[in-house]
Formats: C-alpha cells, sequence, structure tokens
C-alpha cells in the first residue's frame, strides 16, 4: 500500500514541532525507503544514506543501532503513517454518513481521490518489497510487516460484518475475501500505473471496487 507522504496526510490536531535530531532521523528514514523500494535492502548502504542525508556515519548510529534497527524503524514509520492515512479517511467518511454502507462507500471515494494524488511521487510499495524479499529482512521485522496487513485485513473485515448486518449481501463472496481485495487492486494499482505509466491506475481499480461492493450489498 503507497504510504503517504507526511505533508499528504491530513493530521486530526497540530503536530508539536519537531526538533532537529527528529528531522534528521526522518530525513533517513525516507532516503531509506526510496532505496529500499528501487533497489532492495540488501543493496542499500548505510554509507549511500549517510552520504545522501549529508551527515556521518556516527551521525547515522545516533539515530540507528545498525542495520536491522533501521529496517525496524523503517517497517514501523511505514506501516504507522498508513494506519493513520486510513484511520483519517474512516474517521471523516464515518462523520459524512452514520450508514455503514454509505460510509464505506464515501471512504472508497476518498481514498481513490488520494491515491490519484499520490501514484506520480511514489516510489513503490514496501509490502511488495518485503514479501518478495524476504531473505534479506530479519524475521522479527518481516513480523511487523505481517501483523501489520492483519490488523488491515481486520480493520475492513469488522467494517464490513457491520455492513452486513445492515444490508444482507447479494452476491456470494466472502467477506475476507473482500477485504483482502483492498489490499489486491491497491498492488495491482501500482503495477499497472508503473507499467503504463497510468497514474489513474489504482484510483480506477478502487472505484470498481466500490462499484462491486456496492453491487454486492444493494443487487443490481
Amino acid at each position: 500500500m503507497p504510504t503517504p507522504p507526511p505533508e499528504k496526510t491530513v493530521p486530526m490536531v497540530q503536530p508539536a514541532r519537531r526538533t532537529k535530531g527528529e528531522r534528521t532521523r526522518e530525513r533517513i528514514l525516507d532516503l531509506a525507503y526510496e532505496a529500499v523500494i528501487r533497489k532492495g535492502f540488501a543493496a542499500t548502504s548505510i554509507e549511500e544514506l549517510v552520504e545522501a542525508a549529508g551527515l556521518t556515519k556516527s551521525g547515522f548510529f545516533y539515530h540507528f543501532k545498525d542495520k536491522t534497527d533501521l529496517a525496524r524503524q523503517l517497517i514501523e514509520t511505514y506501516t504507522g503513517r498508513n494506519m493513520d492515512f486510513l484511520d483519517t479517511l474512516a474517521l471523516r467518511a464515518r462523520e459524512l454518513s452514520d450508514d455503514p454502507l454509505h460510509s464505506f462507500l464515501i471512504f472508497l471515494k476518498l481514498y481513490a481521490e488520494q491515491m490519484e494524488e499520490m501514484t506520480s511521487a511514489h516510489p513503490g510499495c514496501m509490502v511488495a518489497t518485503v514479501t518478495f524479499q524476504d531473505h534479506a529482512w530479519d524475521q522479527s521485522v518481516r513480523q511487523l510487516l505481517i501483523d501489520q496487513v492483519v490488523a488491515w485485513r481486520g480493520h475492513f473485515i469488522g467494517w464490513l460484518e457491520e455492513i452486513a448486518a445492515a444490508y444482507p449481501p447479494k452476491g456470494y463472496a466472502r467477506t475476507v475475501d473482500m477485504a483482502d481485495a483492498i489490499l489486491a487492486f491497491t498492488y495491482g494499482g501500482m503495477t499497472i500505473a508503473r507499467a503504463l505509466a497510468d497514474e489513474t491506475a489504482i484510483s480506477r481499480q478502487t472505484m470498481m471496487f466500490r462499484e462491486t461492493v456496492r453491487l454486492h450489498f444493494l443487487g443490481a
């Protein structure tokens, strides 16, 4: 799932001003994210991150104990930003409608709009990177990402079950499969977007899924 850049996420409250050390740490993490997505974790060196960030090695090790610690903080930051992003959209959708189905359809529309804005500047997907290069990551770091994917799935399953209680499904798709589809069309849409230089791919896939949800619960 694309990680929203910090400036693209609309916070619910004004964030506290970050210290210089916090800004430096975030700068390193952003550089690491882009490098890892582009060429993999194993091929990303501490030396290149230090040079890109304009730091000394001692400056790097002030923030990260070693490369494994960098990986752990990278995944924690990635998953935290994504969860904040989804929570913000879900909260807004719930504010706009008390009806579980209508609020979910609003959520998907908001998500589609955000994806269209973000795709052109987004380097790729950390979930896919860790999954397909799992040999390069420590098991505990991989588990962090697995736990977050399970949490995302659980969040959507709960919402879809709430909808099903109010709108008995007209189709036969399982709730868990519909929840997984949100992740699937995001990753698949990102692949299409990169392969065909089509920045609307994730947004269009989201809207297609939105129509699928509508038909599943309301019928033709």
